[in-house]
C-alpha cells in the first residue's frame, strides 16, 4: 500500500539504488533462506515532498529478530582508472553504501529514490516455514505506506564455515580515526568492537601485529607503531614480553576469531628490507629496525633467530598450532625471486612446520618451493589450480577488475556476491582481502575521513580500502559488507547441499542452463541468476530433507 505521492518497493540486497536513477529492478516480495543465516532485502521508497523522520514499523513473528537501517549516501570521486562493461556507473557522485542506524527516523528528499536496509538473523532452532514481514512506513503517527514480505525459512541449519577468510585488520588506523593512544584502554575497546564485525562478516581470521605490518607503507616513510610484541635490546641479545599478544589472542578469542596471521617479516613488494620494530635502549625508546636496514643482513638475521623460537614456544604454550599462519613479504614481482627467496629461508628455518601463505601471482614462486601456500590473485589463480594445489587460496584487490568479482562501488552487487558460488566451484578453501579498514590515503601518507574520501586520497577505487565506516559509537557496516557475508552463506549452502547429493551433482545444480562451467572470468552477470540459485539450492536441501 502506498499513497500516488509516496511510492514504495521492495527489493533483493543486490539492488543498488541511487537518489538521481529510475528503479529498474522487479518487486522482490518472497525467498528462502536455512536457519543460522542473515537474510536481506531492501524497501525503496520515494516521495514527492520532503518528509523527515520517516518512521519504519515491523510486524512479525521474527521481529525481535530484524534490525532495519537507513542505506546512507557515500561519496566516490574516484570510481576507478580501468573499467570493463559489467559496471553500474563510471562517473563520480554519490554511491549507496553505509548502513545507519534508525536514531531519528529515515528521511525522504523530494523526488529522490532512498533505501532502508531489512536484516533478519534468522535463529538456528525452530523456526521453520512461511515468515510474513510487514513493514509499515509512518510520518506523523500517520500511515503512508505497508509492504508486506515472505520468507520461506527452510528446517535446516547452514553449515559452520569452511573457509579461512581474512581481511586486512589495520589496528593502527582505528587508533589514528578517534585519536587513541595505541593500546590504551580506549583502543583496546574500539579493536574489540571492529573484530567482532570483522566476525560477523565472515572474517575468521584475524590480522596480528606482532610488529608493525609493513604493509602500503611509502619508502622510507612508517605507519604508528602498532607492535604487540614489547622488546628490550641488550647488545646483541634481545628479550620479548608476550603479554600484549596473549591479551590479543584472548580478545580475538571473545569474539569468535579462529586463526591468527602473523604480519609479515619483510616489507612488501620484494622482502628487501626490515619491518618497523622499535625497542627500549639503555632505557629509552628507539627505533631498532626499519627501511634502512636490509632484510637479510646479519643484524636482523640474529634478531630473528633470538625472536622466531621463543614466538613457537608461545604458540605451543597457548596451544595455538593448528591457528597461526604466516607471511614473508605480501604481493612480491618475479623480479623479487632472490630476496624474496633469501627471506624466506630465514623463516624457514624456524617457522618449518607452520602454513607459510602470501599473496603473489607468479607460480614459479611455488615451482620453486618458496611458497608452499600460495594465494593468487582471482585473475591469475588458472596455473595454480593446474598444478593441483591443496588448500589453494584466492585474493583481490585493485588490480581485479576486469572481468572478475570484486566489491568496488560501481560494480553491481551480483559481482560481489558471485565469489561464493566460485569459492566453492574451486573448492577454495582461503580467501584474503586488503582492506577492512584501511583508513590512510595511499602509502599511509595521511589519516582521511572516511565518510568523506573513500578511495584513499585517488589511489583505489573507492570500495577497495575498508568495508566498515569507523562511526561515533564503533563500526557502521556497508552494503557491500553484508553482500559479501551472504556469498559466503552462498558457499556454505552449497557445501551443505554437496554432504547430502555429492559434489558432482551439486555442481549440476549449480551450473544449470549454462553452455559452460563457471570459472572467475566466466558466470553469470545477473542478479537473477544468482537469487534463482540460490533457491534452487534451498529447495533441493528441502526435498532431500524431507525424504530422510
Amino acid at each position: 500500500m502506498a499513497s500516488e505521492k509516496f511510492e514504495t518497493r521492495l527489493l533483493s540486497s543486490l539492488t543498488k539504488v541511487f537518489p538521481d536513477e529510475a528503479l529498474r529492478d522487479k518487486p522482490f516480495k518472497r525467498a528462502s533462506c536455512l536457519r543460522g543465516e542473515v537474510f536481506s532485502f531492501q524497501l525503496a521508497y520515494r516521495s514527492h515532498r520532503l518528509l523527515k523522520g520517516l518512521q519504519i514499523e515491523v510486524e512479525s513473528p521474527l521481529e525481535n529478530c530484524i534490525a532495519v537501517r537507513e542505506v546512507g549516501l557515500a561519496p566516490c570521486e574516484f570510481p576507478g582508472a580501468h573499467f570493463d562493461e559489467h559496471v553500474l556507473r563510471t562517473t563520480p557522485g554519490l554511491y549507496p553504501d553505509p548502513l545507519y542506524a534508525l536514531v531519528r527516523g529515515a528521511d525522504a528528499p523530494p523526488g529522490q529514490w532512498r533505501a532502508v536496509w531489512v536484516g533478519v538473523r534468522v535463529p538456528v532452532r525452530r523456526v521453520q516455514g512461511h515468515q510474513q514481514i510487514v513493514l509499515r512506513i509512518t510520518h506523523a503517527d500517520r500511515l503512508i505506506a505497508r509492504e508486506s514480505f515472505t520468507l520461506d525459512v527452510i528446517a535446516q541449519t547452514l553449515p559452520k564455515q569452511k573457509l579461512i577468510h581474512t581481511s586486512w585488520f589495520h589496528a593502527d588506523c582505528i587508533a589514528s580515526h578517534y585519536g587513541d593512544t595505541v593500546w590504551s584502554t580506549p583502543h583496546w575497546k574500539r579493536i574489540e568492537q571492529f573484530v567482532r564485525s570483522a566476525v560477523d562478516h565472515g572474517v575468521n581470521m584475524l590480522l596480528t601485529p606482532l610488529f608493525t605490518p609493513p604493509l602500503d607503507t611509502e619508502v622510507g616513510g612508517e605507519r604508528p607503531t602498532v607492535q604487540l610484541i614489547d622488546v628490550v635490546q641488550e647488545g646483541n641479545t634481545y628479550h620479548f614480553d608476550f603479554r600484549r599478544l596473549r591479551r590479543w589472542v584472548q580478545l580475538a578469542d571473545r569474539c569468535g576469531v579462529q586463526y591468527f596471521e602473523m604480519a609479515h617479516f619483510f616489507t612488501q613488494w620484494g622482502a628487501a628490507h626490515c619491518p618497523k620494530i622499535v625497542a627500549r635502549v639503555k632505557g629509552r625508546e628507539r627505533k631498532i629496525f626499519g627501511w634502512k636496514d636490509r632484510a637479510t643482513g646479519a643484524k636482523y638475521r640474529n634478531f630473528l633467530d633470538q625472536f622466531l623460537p621463543q614466538l613457537v614456544r608461545f604458540i605451543r604454550k597457548n596451544g595455538l598450532e593448528r591457528r597461526v599462519y604466516f607471511h614473508v613479504s605480501d604481493e612480491p614481482s618475479p623480479e623479487h625471486l632472490a630476496s624474496y627467496s633469501a627471506a624466506a629461508s630465514i623463516v624457514h628455518a624456524h617457522l618449518g612446520g607452520f602454513p607459510c601463505i602470501d599473496a603473489l601471482s607468479d607460480v614459479d614462486y611455488y615451482d620453486r618451493g618458496l611458497v608452499r601456500q600460495p594465494i593468487p590473485a582471482s585473475n591469475h589463480i588458472e596455473p595454480f589450480v593446474e598444478r593441483g594445489i591443496k588448500n589453494l587460496w584466492t585474493y583481490y584487490c585493485v588490480s581485479q577488475w576486469d572481468q572478475v568479482a570484486n566489491r568496488f562501488f560501481y560494480m553491481p552487487s551480483a559481482r560481489n556476491r558471485i565469489l561464493g558460488a566460485q569459492l566453492y566451484k574451486y573448492d577454495l578453501s582461503g580467501f584474503l582481502q586488503w582492506g577492512f579498514n584501511f583508513y590512510y590515503a595511499q602509502y599511509s601518507t595521511r589519516p582521511i575521513n572516511p565518510f568523506l574520501e573513500t578511495d584513499a586520497g585517488r589511489a583505489f577505487p573507492s570500495g577497495d580500502p575498508f568495508m566498515v565506516y569507523p562511526g561515533e559509537e564503533g563500526p557502521v557496516d556497508s552494503i557491500r559488507g553484508e553482500v559479501f557475508r551472504e556469498a559466503l552463506q552462498d558457499q556454505r549452502a552449497l557445501q551443505l547441499l554437496e554432504r547430502l547429493q555429492g559434489r558432482e551433482k551439486t555442481l549440476a545444480l549449480l551450473q544449470r542452463g549454462m553452455d559452460h562451467p563457471i570459472t572467475m572470468k566466466k558466470y553469470p552477470r545477473s542478479m537473477e541468476w544468482l537469487l534463482l540459485m540460490r533457491e534452487r539450492v534451498n529447495r533441493r536441501i528441502a526435498a532431500l530433507t524431507q525424504v530422510r
